[in-house]
């Protein structure tokens, strides 16, 4: 097991799973609240990275925050070096490419909210900011939970993005499904076995997670009713 690679595949899940959650919170609550047809074009580009091939995706932010653009020469001046190739570069690509496993949740969770709650909230003088923490996200926690546990497990086994943006750079950028794809090249199937049993095991138990908590609500609510 390469101890180093998992937890780096930890540290960039978490903190890509930070960043969508505070990006994520106000951008679903604009798609349910707002009004305009421009918000078809925002929902069009959050959707947009479940569709588009994570090669491609990586080759478009590689070309973006590589030296050939005035972006990524400003990026690497600002922060002293390219975002390509590096781990703050994987957490951006991270961040773009399971977007769409943060804020769909979000959108249902807050959708399925009463509107009539949120008429109320709004009579009664509840700003936008005020609506969203105050009602919206406790309303649908568990739709904010979905949405953490998704984009965690997204990008712990995210591949196509990591390999075209980052490489394969030990300590930096060489992740979990970096290291699997290496080992079945070398044809270590012994190793590739137990990379492979970790990351099937950390998605099974965080998944069952969220389904049993969401059972044990749902027998704790008919207990009440009963």
């Amino acid at each position: 097991m390469d101890w180093q690679a998992l937890v780096l595949s930890l540290r960039l899940a978490a903190a890509t799973t930070a960043i969508l959650l505070a990006v994520a919170v106000p951008l679903a609550a604009l798609l349910v609240l707002g009004r305009g047809r421009w918000l078809a074009m925002v929902d069009a580009l959050t959707t947009l990275p479940l569709v588009l091939p994570p090669t491609v995706l990586g080759f478009f932010l590689l070309v973006l925050l590589g030296p050939r653009t005035a972006f990524g020469r400003g990026i690497a001046a600002l922060l002293g070096h390219p975002l390509a190739f590096s781990f703050d570069g994987l957490v951006v690509g991270s961040v773009i490419y399971s977007l769409p496993f943060a804020v769909q949740p979000l959108v249902a969770g807050f959708a399925a909210v009463d509107p009539a709650l949120v008429d109320a909230a709004r009579l009664l003088g509840a700003g936008s900011m005020r609506l969203v923490t105050s009602l919206l996200v406790p309303l649908a926690r568990r739709s904010l939970v979905t949405a953490a546990v998704l984009s965690f497990l997204h990008t712990v086994g995210e591949f196509g993005v990591v390999l075209m943006l980052g490489g394969d750079i030990p300590g930096s950028t060489r992740t979990l499904s970096i290291v699997l794809y290496d080992q079945v090249e070398d044809f270590n199937y012994a190793a590739a076995d137990r990379t492979a049993a970790v990351l099937l095991g950390i998605c099974v138990v965080l998944l069952a997670a969220i389904y049993m908590s969401g059972q044990m609500r749902g027998a704790a609510r008919g207990g009440r009713g009963a």
